[in-house]
């Protein structure tokens, strides 16, 4: 019967029936050839039948070298995929994801699926940092994040917040509706719990506009452009409850992503979505991810399927 077989030598094996020959296996392994030759003569003592025969100046595999060499491709993969299985495992216990991420996730989705990742690795690590969509994006090229987690509004036609997504592995999380954000005294009739349906935009050209962020400033005019007017602009901040805070007083309206709603809902305001208008989160890699950055990724897929659930339902009542 054959001894235990040694993995290194079979992998050499493996490499000679790959590359069909003693030289090219020697030249893929990174081995010298008398290296190569010496663990395929260990082997077939270890093996105690031929694996090889001579075939002119090179040699050929036995029907037993053939036999060997499948099965050792069968074997080294099974091991390589228990080796990574274990890293992963590794870095679980004892990882660390780092995460860049914008202000309103960084207030709603990211603390409940940090907490669910936190329960089930409480050896895993996570690291937060602020950042709007571009300085995150130079983060995780700077190597300072594993995760970007990203937004643009993709249904009307403006600059995109990020220009290339063909360099990133992307993951959608979710997709959140944008509001129209009024002042509560001028709600509509018909308005429940803060929420009316929206008027046409058009409606709103002689209106005071108050504009949010860069990107979302973006969305705004390039929204009320397609309505057919430009909207003036009265006020601009990057602070969602300085602009729930503004429209309540009737200092304009304002158009605002649904997870600045669920950070915090001023009482004075209420609330339509707008139909068709959509903010796209994205969650960005270099590459596959790390097995902690992977998990983190998975709990903010789950956070967001469920906030997505949560705004169709609301749509409906």
């Amino acid at each position: 019967m054959p001894a235990d077989l040694d993995l290194t030598r079979l992998r050499v094996l493996a490499a000679v029936a790959r590359t069909g020959s003693v030289t090219a296996a020697a030249r893929e392994l990174g081995y010298a050839q008398p290296s190569v030759s010496h663990h395929l003569a260990r082997l077939e003592t270890e093996a105690g039948i031929p694996l090889l025969q001579r075939a002119g100046r090179g040699v050929r595999l036995t029907e037993a070298g053939r036999l060997l060499a499948d099965r050792a491709e069968e074997i080294l993969a099974r091991v390589d995929g228990a080796a990574r299985e274990l890293e992963a495992l590794a870095e679980l216990r004892a990882g660390r994801a780092r995460l860049a991420a914008f202000p309103s996730a960084l207030a709603t989705i990211i603390p409940a699926a940090v907490a669910t990742l936190r329960a089930d690795h409480p050896g895993l690590a996570v690291g937060l940092l602020e950042a709007e969509p571009p300085e995150a994006v130079d983060a995780l090229r700077a190597g300072k994040v594993d995760v970007a987690l990203v937004f643009e509004h993709t249904d009307v036609a403006h600059t995109r917040t990020i220009e290339d997504l063909s360099r990133f592995e992307v993951t959608d999380v979710f997709d959140e509706p944008v509001h129209l954000v009024q002042a509560a005294r001028d709600a509509p009739p018909g308005t429940r719990g803060g929420v009316c349906d929206a008027p046409a935009l058009a409606t709103l050209a002689d209106a005071d506009w108050i504009a949010g962020c860069e990107r979302c400033r973006a969305d705004l005019l390039a929204r009320c452009a397609q309505a057919g007017f430009a909207p003036r602009i009265a006020f601009e901040t990057d602070d969602y409850v300085a602009i729930q805070a503004l429209v309540a007083s009737g200092a304009g309206v304002s158009t605002v992503p649904a997870l600045t709603l669920r950070a915090h809902r001023d009482p004075g305001v209420v609330t339509a979505p707008l139909p068709g208008a959509i903010r796209r989160i994205m969650a960005l890699t270099i590459g596959a991810p790390t097995p902690p950055a992977r998990e983190l990724i998975d709990r903010l897929t789950a956070v967001g399927r469920r906030f997505a659930d949560e705004d169709a339902l609301a749509a409906l009542v």
